[in-house]
């Protein structure tokens, strides 16, 4: 289960991902945006680690659900092996949400570690857009450029 060429995962990966996002958003904190998103990041060895969107009066503070992922993915010790993402906003009717360019960013630190390239799964209420990180966020800046 390889961060290779391929666009797809198999069907129930995919849904056991997305499924992992949802659940997640259904946590989120978001008081003053009224907007729940969740990040599901699936790894090589088959674990999936969670984040929702957190906000904070003083807005600036806020973290978005990719990126508090991404931290718990690096406090439990993960170092590369990021295979695919999943990222989904509850609001009603909502189309495929992308990360922002923070959370590409963060996203991409967590893949140059392990020299992949995830798919990410863009998910609305109606459709799922399904594109590579490197795609999102093309000319990376990462850990091999302080090298």
């Amino acid at each position: 289960m390889g961060g290779g060429a391929e666009m797809s995962l198999d069907d129930a990966t995919e849904a056991r991902l997305i499924a992992a996002a949802r659940a997640a958003a259904v946590h989120a904190y978001a008081p003053y945006s009224d907007y729940p998103v969740g990040a599901a990041l699936l790894f090589e060895d088959g674990a999936i680690i969670t984040g929702c969107n957190t906000e904070n009066a003083s807005y600036g503070l806020s973290l978005c659900a990719e990126t508090v992922a991404v931290a718990k993915a690096l406090g439990e010790g993960r170092r590369g092996g990021l295979v695919a993402v999943a990222v989904i906003g509850l609001a009603a009717g909502a189309d495929p949400i992308t990360p922002c360019g923070r959370c590409r960013q963060m996203l991409n630190e967590v893949a140059a570690l392990g020299a992949s390239d995830p798919l990410v799964l863009c998910v609305g209420e109606a459709e799922v857009r399904r594109v590579r990180l490197s795609v999102l966020l093309p000319h990376a800046f990462g850990p091999s450029n302080l090298t």
